[in-house]
């Protein structure tokens, strides 16, 4: 019997190389799958669809975002193949509630999601996560004849019912808490660091393989071309810490200061990762019928197990946890080539990852569950003829919502006003008088300065704006 607690540790080169036989055994499964593939397997009547999600990432560590000192040559080609948003919101600047959003298509506290999901060692009657009774994209598109599937990480429960496999999808490979080391798959964070990897609910030992490469095993396993469509959801761990980036590209930034060199190589290692997918999804003739969604959970990280720091938000200040553009504004991109989605171009109307599932939902012709209410709009006519935002308002809140003094945010056209607004990173200095701090988008996008004394009626509007959205969820 393996001992759960032994974490075992390889030297750089043996990762490497270990790294390399798992991505070269994964090409060779796509070789076999192409050579066998037969001719009478039917098209889908239906797109298929691959969610992409990432950790982490910063507002614009991209190359096609304007990054100019990572490369990010795979999630470029899908920048260059549809459609690439400006102003895209998370739902929220931490994982659980911005995770629980995306796959209601609802904002965190309407999807019963406060703050992160606890550790099972600290709530062992698995009283946190998101609430059964929410209905996730997976289980829109499972009742429409996709095979529905999960990998990567989870975060959003640990009780049976409120796992992947409770919660509408087939097939789960992944871990369930918040971060993993990524070739020991143990829990990163303060101890007992509990082996954490699964398939499905049973726990699966894969010491020292690299846990991206094994994410890409599975994808291409569960994406073999069939007559039904498939919906993945990958939620790819990185460049959440640990940063694990592989040697070759530590060595290709080699000359970038620390902490910015361990998290660009762990953003080209992921972005690879996606290469190797969507070459895949070509070598299998599914590339093109297949809707691709791509953005980050949130902001970059600056704690101190994320070397304080790496990402790049640009002009934007705040990140993780922060209600600051640069917590909450991320990449995003859409592509489809059978839908004809514009290809290689920009979107500046402001939309968020609420509305990925009636998007979703309505590119596929898949029918939302009756008497579910979003707060998501598709994004259609913004992404085919260049529409206006269909919000109006947009919100934004973590932690209890009893509690007033717990950050948050609410915007209205380009008004944006922060309640009890802070900045990880320390650029913005806010004072007790801060505590409403109101700021224009249009004019001032790095929210340098506190417009709620000059426009008094403007603070107002939004401040009962929130306060009824508010009431609202205290009264469900």
């Amino acid at each position: 019997m393996k001992n759960p607690r032994r974490i075992l540790t390889f030297l750089p080169l043996k990762k490497e190389m270990k790294s390399k036989l798992i991505l070269a055994s994964a090409f060779l499964l796509i070789l076999v799958s192409c050579a066998k593939r037969e001719a009478e397997v039917p098209n889908p009547s239906k797109p298929n669809i691959l969610v992409i999600l990432t950790d982490d990432q910063g507002t614009l560590d991209l190359n096609s975002y304007g990054s100019t000192d990572i490369e990010t040559p795979n999630l470029d080609r899908l920048a260059a193949a549809g459609v690439r948003f400006t102003q895209f919101y998370s739902v929220a600047p931490v994982c659980s509630p911005s995770r629980a959003g995306l796959l209601t298509g609802k904002y965190n506290y309407n999807a019963g999601l406060f703050g992160n999901v606890d550790t099972p060692n600290n709530d062992p009657e698995g009283k946190t996560g998101m609430p059964t009774e929410q209905v996730t994209m997976a289980e829109v598109f499972k009742p429409a004849g996709y095979r529905t599937a999960l990998i990567g990480k989870w975060h959003l429960g640990h009780t049976p019912e409120k796992l992947p496999n409770g919660q509408g999808f087939d097939y789960f490979f992944g871990h369930q808490r918040g971060c993993i080391d990524n070739y020991s798959h143990f829990f990163f964070w303060n101890g007992p660091n509990l082996h954490d990897l699964y398939q499905n609910e049973t726990e699966v030992y894969r010491e020292g393989e690299f846990f991206g490469d094994l994410m890409v095993e599975e994808l291409v396993n569960f994406t073999q071309p069939k007559g039904d469509p498939f919906f993945v959801y990958w939620a790819i761990n990185m460049p959440h810490y640990p940063y694990q980036g592989r040697e070759s590209w530590l060595k290709n930034y080699a000359n970038l200061p620390s902490p910015r060199k361990e998290y660009a190589a762990f953003i080209s290692t992921m972005d690879e990762l996606v290469g190797n997918v969507l070459d895949h999804l070509q070598a299998t003739g599914q590339i093109d019928n297949t809707i691709i969604v791509f953005q980050s959970d949130h902001g970059h990280s600056v704690e101190s197990r994320a070397y304080f720091g790496g990402g790049n938000p640009g002009p934007f200040n705040g990140a993780k946890f922060s209600m600051l553009e640069g917590g909450i504004r991320v990449p995003a991109i859409i592509s489809w080539t059978d839908g004809d989605i514009p290809k290689g171009e920009v979107r500046n109307q402001w939309a968020g990852a609420v509305d990925w599932l009636p998007t979703l939902a309505d590119l596929a012709g898949v029918d939302l569950p009756d008497g579910e209410i979003l707060d998501g709009f598709s994004l259609r006519d913004v992404i085919y003829s260049n529409a206006d935002s269909p919000h109006e308002t947009m919100f934004w809140a973590t932690g209890n919502p009893e509690v007033k003094t717990n950050s948050w945010a609410v915007r209205k056209g380009d008004w944006k006003l922060l309640g009890n607004p802070f900045d990880p990173r320390n650029e913005l200095e806010f004072l007790e008088s801060d505590s409403l701090y109101l700021v224009n988008l249009k004019q001032d996008s790095t929210e340098s300065q506190n417009l709620a004394s000059m426009h008094p009626e403007v603070l107002s509007e939004l401040k009962a704006i929130h306060n009824n959205w508010r009431k609202e969820i205290l009264s469900q």
